[in-house]
């Protein structure tokens, strides 16, 4: 199944690209009354579809005078997602929940209702949920794609990669586009055939051509693939083009931030940063912001950041957002409170069982000197053939940490050949040890 995934002409991760990786996407000018049918195909990929603070009085209106409707609740559930990714505002998921659930309870074969509720689960990084409920959706209308997409983003988060790229190759095959295209590009990445995962995101592009948004969206992914093979050239190029095409773009602002920071412009990189922060504050926003200031030689500065994002996350987590594998991810980073940091990344490898899960596991150990412990989480994160600059460090590190350090040199060297830009903080680290 993974090769046929990998040869065929289909199937990818994003939309919940929209709910995994973030989907913040400015309103557009179109305001007003909009068709059920439209609405509902741009939200539920986590674009929107107009003014949304206009959709979201519309839809409440509407469903005040009739709350027996219910497409209407289960429109205003997913535009209460869609004001959560534009704000930053997580209360949002909150509301979105209560309305899809009300939604369900009048009427518990409303696929909208319940691939809506599948799609809060992605965002929240409730994957099991996300996983059942995709389950649910696809026992009401097993032709519907976006149950199949739903399905298979919460197994991957889960570690069953066959069973989730088995769901994109049927998602594409009931409907071929941005939504299963995005995910057969992820996919292909997963296993380290980024050739592969930049043919189909520009076929992913390609169906995105005459709309903003996924047009901006599906830019900063494929700059995103050429940053990770270290074109910094190629990755500037496409995330300008996504702010040409969609001004202002929180994630292309952020993205290249990252480039002018790789180029040691820490300027424009912190003035860009800046830009991403005061539109949506992230996590990962805020986190970099205060990277490029430590590199800028403002410590001060960047403390105030770092600050700020234990904020934000005590936000998030209140409004039933899961956020332990990213939370000790950057604690881990930080060398901020070690030990606890090491029984956050466990309780977060449980509840995520995937590479990613493994590969924080592997660096909260090694950094707490349990190196055996590390090597064995690694060789798991390791298992696909990722081709990500960060693991290979982070295995680097580890056989350091054993004392094996012609070998440690050689996994530094793999990681920097691949991306010498990496990481503002570690990447020097490699550098060092190789010179």
């Amino acid at each position: 199944m993974r090769h046929r995934l990998l040869l065929g002409t289909a199937a990818a991760i994003a939309v919940a690209a929209a709910a995994l990786l973030g989907g913040v996407f400015r309103d557009s000018s179109t305001a007003g009354r909009i068709a059920p049918r439209v609405a509902s195909e741009q939200l539920a990929a986590g674009f929107a579809s107009g003014d949304t603070t206009s959709l979201v009085t519309q839809l409440q209106a509407e469903v005040r005078a009739r709350p027996d409707d219910g497409e209407k609740a289960a429109l205003l559930g997913l535009a209460y997602q869609q004001r959560a990714r534009e704000t930053g505002d997580a209360s949002y998921y909150v509301k979105s929940g209560q309305v899809l659930r009300r939604a369900i309870a009048t009427a518990p074969n409303n696929l909208l209702a319940v691939n809506g509720l599948g799609a809060l689960a992605l965002a929240q990084h409730r994957f099991r949920d996300a996983h059942a409920l995709g389950l649910r959706a696809k026992k009401i209308s097993p032709t519907t794609a976006r149950s199949y997409g739903v399905i298979g983003d919460g197994l991957l988060e889960l570690g069953r990669y066959d069973e989730a790229f088995a769901a994109f190759d049927a998602m594409t095959r009931l409907r071929p586009g941005l939504a299963s295209y995005s995910r057969v590009s992820y996919a292909r990445e997963l296993l380290g055939d980024i050739d592969g995962a930049e043919e189909a995101m520009q076929l992913a592009l390609d169906t995105a051509a005459g709309r903003p948004e996924p047009t901006a969206w599906t830019l900063v992914q494929l700059g995103k693939l050429s940053w990770g093979r270290g074109r910094l050239d190629a990755a500037a190029r496409l995330y300008r083009e996504a702010l040409r095409v969609n001004s202002g773009y929180i994630y292309a602002l952020d993205a290249l931030a990252q480039v002018e920071g790789a180029r040691g412009h820490y300027g424009r990189a912190i003035a860009l940063e800046r830009q991403a922060v005061a539109a949506v504050p992230l996590p990962q926003f805020v986190a970099q912001l205060g990277d490029l200031l430590v590199a800028a030689g403002k410590p001060a500065e960047a403390q105030e950041q770092f600050r700020l994002v234990g904020a934000i996350e005590q936000l998030q987590i209140a409004n039933g957002l899961k956020i332990d594998l990213e939370s000790a991810l950057y604690r881990v980073d930080h060398g901020i409170r070690l030990p606890e940091s090491l029984a956050l990344a466990r309780r977060a490898r449980a509840a995520r069982p995937s590479i990613l899960g493994d590969d924080v596991l592997a660096w909260a150990l090694a950094r707490n000197g349990r190196c055996a412990e590390a090597r064995d989480a690694s060789e798991r994160s390791l298992r696909l053939g990722r081709q990500d600059a960060s693991f290979l460090f982070h295995r680097g590190m580890i056989e350091r940490c054993l004392g094996n350090e012609d070998t440690a040199r050689d996994w530094f060297s793999r990681a920097l050949d691949l991306n010498p830009h990496f990481s503002l903080r570690w990447a020097p680290v490699a550098r060092k040890a190789v010179a």
